[in-house]
């Protein structure tokens, strides 16, 4: 199978979509029949990630380069030389490399609910040993199992008891389709404690960078509100939403993305 999808003509902007941990390019579906007429949306499995089972090698220790060449490999192959760039969460970590890599191939970024990087030893020491954990039980648990911990993190209260257990079904069905080698090591590789501070990447650009964040994340609000204070980020609050924006509600952020961009 593919690892990227097109929707929409390709004389439109090009949209390039990149999901989170766990996600596959599937996730930007809802979004599709309306995003697709304004732009054309290529949606990207990360590496790890879906039909992109590529692997890391030893002499590959840094993730987010891996993940960047990968992606650029791909658009190339496309002949897409300059796009649109959205990324949510871990993707938008991702697109936030991509673009201190290869900013002249932007023409706006769009980043939903990501982190621009940790700043204190100790925070970072603390996450490299959580995120050791939850590699582990990857591997160790089933599917099923390792889901329903995972989406008990306070990140994701906002779902209900249905949205949880429909997304840990959907999420199960696409882990057990692949060994879990491939997306333990891109989850450790691309750590959020390896991660170089990004804060300054917006100044740096030569187009607009969009930080959309949902009213029920309280997490990722303040991040925004300190991103803003010395970044030239356009931060975007999105109602009836929490982490994760485009599934909450993805009529809201359609009509602000395709307003702004």
């Amino acid at each position: 199978m593919p690892s990227l999808a097109r929707f929409g003509e390709t004389s439109l902007p090009p949209l390039v979509l990149l999901h989170g941990f766990l996600g596959t390019k599937a996730d930007w579906q809802p979004l599709l029949p309306k995003l697709s007429q304004a732009f054309h949306c290529i949606c990207i499995d990360l590496p790890g990630h879906g039909d992109n089972q590529c692997e890391l090698t030893s002499l590959e220790l840094d993730g987010f380069a891996f993940c960047v060449n990968n992606i650029i490999d791909r658009l190339d192959c496309l002949g897409v030389k300059q796009f649109h760039l959205f990324g949510y969460s871990l993707g938008g970590r991702i697109a936030l490399h991509l673009a201190k890599a290869h900013p002249e191939r932007l023409l706006s970024l769009v980043l939903e609910s990501c982190h621009p990087g940790m700043l204190e030893s100790e925070e970072k020491s603390q996450r490299s040993k959580n995120d050791a954990l939850w590699a582990d039980r990857l591997l160790s648990l089933t599917s099923k199992d390792f889901l329903n911990l995972w989406y008990q993190q306070g990140v994701f209260a906002d779902l209900s008891k249905v949205e949880r257990k429909q997304l840990i079904t959907k999420r199960a069905a696409d882990l057990d389709l692949h060994p879990k080698h491939c997306l333990k090591a891109i989850y450790i590789s691309t750590s959020l404690a390896l991660q170089a501070s990004l804060w300054h990447v917006p100044t740096e650009l030569n187009c607009n960078c969009y930080y959309f964040t949902g009213s029920q994340d309280a997490k990722f609000q303040a991040i925004a509100a300190l991103w803003q204070a010395q970044a030239p980020i356009i931060v975007e609050h999105i109602e009836n939403a929490g982490h994760n924006i485009h599934q909450a509600n993805p009529e809201a952020l359609i009509e602000r993305l395709t307003t702004l961009i």
